[in-house]
């Protein structure tokens, strides 16, 4: 330490878990590519808009269509194919490409920026997605046997690991059955022409866009990590203003920017959410607020940014296998059951 007075140490933080507000957790493609710095666990790349075609390997069969997609973001390339009418064989041949590649993709096997993540989070708490990769529901079912007081995930454009029920609003894992009903789990839609993002014509992604308004206005704290916010999501970013308010209507929340662009052009991006000098920016996750007060977000934030009190950072230590990041969450999760929490 630096010799500044400690009014509440890592392990009084631990100890006194409380009952407290939410804390939401936004994820963009810049996320999932955190998770997998050097690829999936055979390497594969994670394929973000710009590069998209190349990844996946889908440009012999846009080449068959007539579609020019060098340099061009995906969405408007499948925007257009969609749009052409007379090429449905081909349109569909796309989706199951795209749907088959995501869904081949694995986590590596030692710990990442998603699992991390996840146990850092507790069941009142919020990660809502843009992403169809797989990771995070990977992330979480390999931590569930830890607690069972993990943060609730919701996709907001779909996920290749995810299904739904729309007769009893359950989620589960693709190819599963609702527990209420034992119906077969609807896969998720991946994609929707721009002009076309009537999210309200999909289920489940409906349900989660339902459930993230609830959550925002909920939440004391909220954390965008790795989310741009396109021009092609500017209805989806409305609808995300429209839960959480205005910004002076939000005084004493907090926003947390995790990404690598710059400062300037991040409080931009959000000032619509911000209120006066109520954000931070970083460019890890390893430097947020999540990661150094895991499990503990808000009571934290009451502490230092309520109170003024000093507090001690806790992160979890990033060497090391897997069973180890879960056995130094368990204090942690250990106080929280004493708590009833």
């Amino acid at each position: 330490m630096d010799g500044t007075m400690i009014d509440i140490s890592r392990e009084e933080e631990i100890r006194n878990p409380k009952d407290v507000r939410r804390h939401l957790v936004l994820l963009g493609a810049g996320a999932s590519c955190a998770a997998t710095p050097h690829g999936d666990a055979k390497g594969r790349r994670l394929p973000v808009m710009n590069n998209f075609v190349e990844t996946v390997g889908v440009g012999s069969l846009l080449d068959k269509a007539g579609i020019d997609w060098a340099k061009r973001n995906f969405e408007d390339v499948y925007s257009e194919l969609a749009a052409s009418g007379g090429q449905h064989e081909v349109k569909e041949e796309l989706e199951r490409r795209v749907e088959s590649y995501f869904s081949g993709l694995v986590l590596p096997s030692q710990p990442t920026v998603y699992d991390h993540l996840v146990l850092s989070l507790r069941k009142k708490d919020v990660i809502a997605t843009f992403n169809w990769d797989p990771f995070l529901i990977q992330a979480y079912r390999r931590s569930r046997h830890v607690t069972d007081s993990l943060p609730m995930l919701l996709f907001l454009h779909g996920c290749v690991a995810h299904g739904f029920c729309a007769k009893d609003d359950v989620s589960g894992l693709r190819g599963a059955r609702c527990s209420r009903c034992g119906g077969a789990f609807t896969p998720d839609r991946l994609l929707f022409p721009i002009s076309q993002k009537d999210y309200s014509t999909a289920p489940s992604v409906a349900s989660a866009w339902e459930k993230v308004r609830q959550g925002l206005e909920e939440s004391l704290m909220f954390t965008i990590f790795g989310y741009g916010a396109p021009t092609s999501d500017r209805d989806a970013v409305a609808l995300l203003q429209r839960a959480w308010g205005s910004a002076s209507s939000r005084q004493l929340e907090q926003i947390e920017i995790i990404d690598i662009r710059s400062e300037e052009e991040l409080a931009n991006t959000w000032s619509g959410f911000i209120h006066t000098h109520h954000y931070d920016v970083f460019r890890s996750f390893h430097d947020s607020f999540i990661a150094n007060h895991p499990r503990r977000s808000i009571e934290a934030f009451g502490n230092q940014y309520l109170d003024a009190r000093f507090i001690e950072e806790n992160p979890a230590p990033l060497n090391g296998t897997l069973d180890e990041l879960h056995s130094w969450f368990t204090p942690l999760v250990q106080a929280e059951r004493a708590a009833g929490l």
